[in-house]
């Protein structure tokens, strides 16, 4: 693990969307697999722009989505996949074939899990997992306590990851159930970057980086990977050495 603070969000905004497209041209048909959520949305826009400037092409990469909620889709305000497509997948034109998302409204849960688990397996792995970390320190929505050994999976979310989801949606919403990528394909991905932005999550980035390893605080199995890279802007970082 290696970790670099950015002086605030743009910077870190700019140097993300940078390296996402030097990894690209240096393999076109890279396997991605990109975090939804508040902390990315800059860093997608930088990425767009690159793109649509011509300095990087992505026709022959393949996007995974990282995470769903349980009976919501790509059409539902507020789910995951909702906000990958708006700030990502459709600004950049992507083919249908290049995306892969959880069907989250299937009746055969476990079955979109294998799916995916074969789509990332089948290529030996994610070239590239950008992730952030939440409030109870989970990562996508591997909660506290989950095996730092599981492939894709079914979840019972957390009271905070229903409490936080709130913000995603205009209305209260009932959120119990996630569909996630799991750990292991942290452990197995080529390179991993933490991104973590904003004073409220420096607590629980200190805790993650400076405490013991364990799957009661997920984002700490960063710690074991070498090839893992966190990045904090200045506010995030505040509580670290």
């Amino acid at each position: 693990m290696t970790l670099r603070q950015f002086p605030d969000h743009d910077t870190l905004s700019q140097h993300t969307a940078e390296h996402i497209a030097a990894l690209i041209n240096q393999k076109p048909e890279a396997i991605l697999c990109l975090a939804s959520g508040d902390t990315p949305i800059e860093t997608y826009r930088r990425f767009v722009t690159l793109v649509q400037a011509g300095q990087v092409d992505v026709s022959r990469c393949q996007f995974v989505g990282l995470d769903e909620w349980v009976g919501f889709g790509p059409d539902d305000f507020g789910s995951c996949s909702y906000y990958v497509f708006r700030d990502l997948f459709t600004p950049l034109n992507l083919r249908p074939d290049q995306i892969a998302v959880f069907d989250a409204k299937a009746t055969d849960l476990e079955a979109e899990c294998r799916r995916i688990d074969a789509l990332i397996d089948a290529r030996g792995g994610l070239d590239l997992l950008l992730v952030g970390i939440g409030m109870n320190g989970h990562i996508a929505l591997n909660e506290p306590g989950t095996p730092f050994t599981n492939g894709c999976h079914v979840v019972e979310l957390a009271e905070s990851t229903k409490s936080v989801g709130q913000k995603y949606f205009t209305e209260a919403t009932t959120l119990d159930q996630g569909i996630t990528l799991g750990l292991r394909h942290l452990t197995q991905a080529r390179e991993v970057i933490l991104l973590v932005s904003g004073e409220k999550k420096a607590p629980v980035l200190r805790d993650a980086l400076t405490g013991p390893v364990t799957e009661q605080l997920p984002a700490s199995i960063v710690q074991t990977q070498p090839n893992a890279r966190v990045w904090a802007d200045e506010a995030a970082g505040r509580l670290l050495v």
